[in-house]
């Protein structure tokens, strides 16, 4: 399904309105977000919950969500600055994707249920790692993704530019010649099938890719580390978003 902006722009188009359909969709895309944003307070506060829960809760909602703008505007400060730094890139994701994504939704099950320090700790050490794993495996899929199935179009990160772990490892061991083609490539609205190809083949030949897939597997395995004195049914619940995290094609 397409995103977001990407539907208004088309609704838009379809029906001939003036102006931008591009323009339109991005405005609408991010009206549609601040209603989801106040949807969920909302939500969480008409809950039904034990008031001491939910006010124990709060704060740690309040900081998720600042944490993910912090990391929504460092990953488009990346893109801003051409940046190719893989510890930057590694930031962008903690705070984009491990916290908000894994780590702070655990943290706050556990507030609500009125669960112990240390489960916050365990959860720390399973959902950082976790989330990092799973944003890596996205922007794997960004670009080397089947478009039948991510629902994206091929290499369309490439085509946003998105300064990604997996462009900055490429840009480490890059020859001069490929680390140009890159630069020159990445970031163009226009870049078609034989473009997307020659990033692909960069990315693989730089070793790239098979790093990011390594990197992957260590997480993962640190995920699954970090439960195993966790208690059944919920040891097995948290092995499975591990697999479904982080072996998708989606």
């Amino acid at each position: 399904m397409p995103a977001a902006h990407r539907r208004f722009a088309a609704l838009h188009r379809g029906n001939e309105w003036l102006g931008s359909p591009e323009d339109f969709g991005l405005g609408a895309a991010i009206l549609l977000g601040d209603l989801c944003l106040s949807w969920a307070d909302e939500l969480l506060m008409s809950s039904g919950l034990p008031v001491d829960r939910l006010m124990a809760a709060k704060p740690l909602y309040d900081e998720m969500r600042t944490e993910l703008m912090a990391g929504q505007y460092l990953d488009l400060l990346e893109q801003a600055r051409g940046g190719g730094s893989i510890e930057r890139a590694e930031r962008v994701i903690r705070f984009k994707s491990a916290k908000y994504t894994i780590e702070r939704p655990l943290h706050l099950g556990v507030l609500l249920a009125g669960g112990s320090p240390e489960l916050l700790t365990t959860f720390t050490n399973y959902g950082l790692p976790l989330g990092e794993a799973f944003q890596l495996r996205d922007d794997v899929l960004g670009v080397f993704g089947d478009p039948s199935e991510t629902g994206k179009p091929a290499g369309d990160d490439l085509r946003e530019g998105k300064r990604t772990v997996l462009i900055a490892k490429a840009l480490e061991t890059a020859s001069p010649s490929q680390a140009s083609k890159v630069r020159r490539h990445l970031g163009d609205p226009h870049l078609d099938a034989e473009g997307v190809a020659l990033l692909r083949e960069i990315l693989t030949e730089t070793g790239a890719l098979d790093a990011v897939e390594a990197r992957i597997s260590e997480l993962t395995a640190n995920a699954q580390a970090a439960i195993v004195d966790v208690t059944n049914p919920a040891r097995d619940v948290l092995s499975d978003l591990i697999t479904a995290a982080t072996a998708r094609a989606v």
